[in-house]
């Protein structure tokens, strides 16, 4: 990874998510009874050899960066996330986080372009060669190291991931197409009328040097501040060199509370979509969990050990610290941490949050309510 800067944007409010974005960031939502959305990147860094990645954070990044200096930078892997202008008081501070960080001096920013404007100094380093451009809301397991070695054995100015899916839920990703030399020849944000069934997946490299150019003209025009919308239309405009690369496993943006039901699901089917393996542990890694087949009172579901069921649980995804009540059904539901299902409750296709909100899949809006 000598050269590459590996950058994660994790802006998001996760206003789309319902009650549960509410009261915490998006790239903190739980997932797969083990994880955070956020930790799938972090994870696939650090398995592909990176020692460090930037975070460029948009939202509370106070509350993001404490979390994340707990989680993963008292790790013995010798992996961390850097802060940028945070990072010296975090490394310095004794208690493990700094009571208090140093005044705010660049403006706040408004897209994906502009945090890597406002970090230019961290990102664009003395060393850096490429930079690889991370998203906090997506799980995919994946190694970094052939897409890099690929970009630079094209001379690209740019490589874009893309995946192949269903052409009716195109219109929810950026578009892509390549001529027959496998040289991007559309791009196209949240087509209204898609002409392929390619989507760009999210992460991308980027020459370092192009990348700096391209964010120096389009800063102070008349642009949307956005890697998607301005960087990748300017340098296909200009004729760059922008080869694919495809990505051929699981690979799942978290948009909605719909997307976040089906993807829990999509670990519980005949093929699961990822193994447990795959699953960053970051959330109370002491307590180990499991995939049960069939037993009386739990039938295909993840669950924890530390689980209290005196009721049924099947097809589900169950986090630490949940107690199911006596009678009480649960099926086809992610139950959040220390989440409490009443007795002879029925829950279905929904999701159980920590305070007992129920959130049920809803693929037009979000439902609220509780236990019946």
């Amino acid at each position: 990874m000598d050269g590459v800067r590996a950058v994660l944007l994790a802006g998001g409010e996760g206003r789309r998510m319902g009650p549960l974005g509410r009261g915490r960031l998006k790239p903190l939502i739980p997932f797969g009874g083990s994880s955070r959305l956020i930790d799938f990147s972090l994870a696939n860094a650090r398995r592909s050899g990176f020692r460090e990645t930037l975070l460029l954070s948009q939202y509370e990044e106070r509350q993001l960066m404490d979390d994340l200096h707990t989680v993963w930078n008292g790790s013995p892997r010798q992996f961390r996330v850097h802060f940028g202008p945070y990072d010296e008081v975090y490394r310095q501070a004794t208690a493990g986080i700094p009571d208090r960080l140093p005044e705010r001096t660049w403006p706040s920013e408004r897209g994906t372009a502009d945090a890597l404007i406002s970090k230019a100094e961290h990102v664009f380093t003395a060393d850096t060669t490429e930079v690889l451009v991370l998203h906090a809301d997506h799980v995919y397991r994946f190694d970094y190291g052939d897409m890099i070695r690929r970009h630079r054995a094209d001379r690209a100015a740019l490589t874009v991931s893309y995946q192949r899916i269903e052409r009716r839920y195109v219109h929810l990703f950026g578009m892509v197409e390549f001529d027959p030399a496998g040289n991007l020849s559309g791009f196209v944000e949240k087509p209204t009328e898609p002409t392929s069934d390619l989507v760009f997946a999210a992460f991308c490299v980027f020459d370092a040097e192009t990348l700096r150019r391209y964010l120096e003209q389009l800063d102070g025009t008349d642009w949307q501040h956005d890697i998607s919308r301005d960087v990748i239309p300017a340098m296909l405009a200009a004729g760059e060199r922008i080869r694919g690369y495809e990505v051929a496993g699981y690979w799942e943006d978290i948009g909605t509370v719909d997307r976040y039901h089906r993807a829990h699901l999509a670990l519980l089917g005949d093929t699961p979509t990822m193994g447990l393996a795959d699953l960053p542990l970051t959330v109370r890694p002491a307590v180990s969990r499991r995939y049960v087949a069939s037993e009386a009172a739990v039938h295909a579901s993840i669950v924890p050990a530390d689980l209290v069921n005196a009721g049924r649980v099947e097809r589900s995804v169950v986090y630490p610290g949940v107690t199911v009540g006596a009678g009480a059904s649960v099926r086809e539901c992610v139950l959040l941490p220390g989440a409490l299902v009443p007795e002879g409750a029925r829950l279905e296709a929904a999701v159980l949050l920590e305070d007992g909100t129920v959130q049920q899949r809803d693929p037009l809006g979000v439902l609220g309510g509780v236990a019946s």
